[in-house]
């Protein structure tokens, strides 16, 4: 069965070296997330990329594989992904947070019972 709704999708774009309280920054949002209920959270490591300091981080053969980017997916209602924004106020100092609209399609959810 497939089930379709509108949803946000929150995507924090920050470096995979920033830490909180000594574990990955993207660790801890996560799991806050989860705490959160949030319907589900995914980390995604960028290959390349750069940012405001305009220097090309990369994980070619040939360069160290330092300060690649990350970018933690979030994606639920409306309202509670408006209502987890204040935990990143607290834990992003450098990085770039977007909230979007997205349709979802979740495949294999069960009937609700009648």
């Amino acid at each position: 069965m497939k089930v379709f709704g509108s949803a946000s999708r929150l995507t924090i774009f920050v470096s995979e070296d920033k830490t909180w309280q000594h574990k990955p920054l993207f660790t801890e949002i996560v799991h806050r997330a989860h705490t959160a209920g949030l319907a589900g959270a995914s980390v995604f490591r960028g290959i390349e990329g750069f940012g405001a300091s305009s220097h090309i981080h990369t994980a070619r053969l040939l360069s160290l594989a330092e300060d690649l980017p990350v970018a933690i997916v979030i994606i639920d209602t409306p309202e509670k992904i408006q209502a987890f924004l204040p935990h990143l106020d607290e834990l992003v100092e450098e990085g770039v947070v977007t909230v979007d609209p997205v349709e979802v399609i979740r495949y294999g959810a069960e009937e609700e019972s009648q």
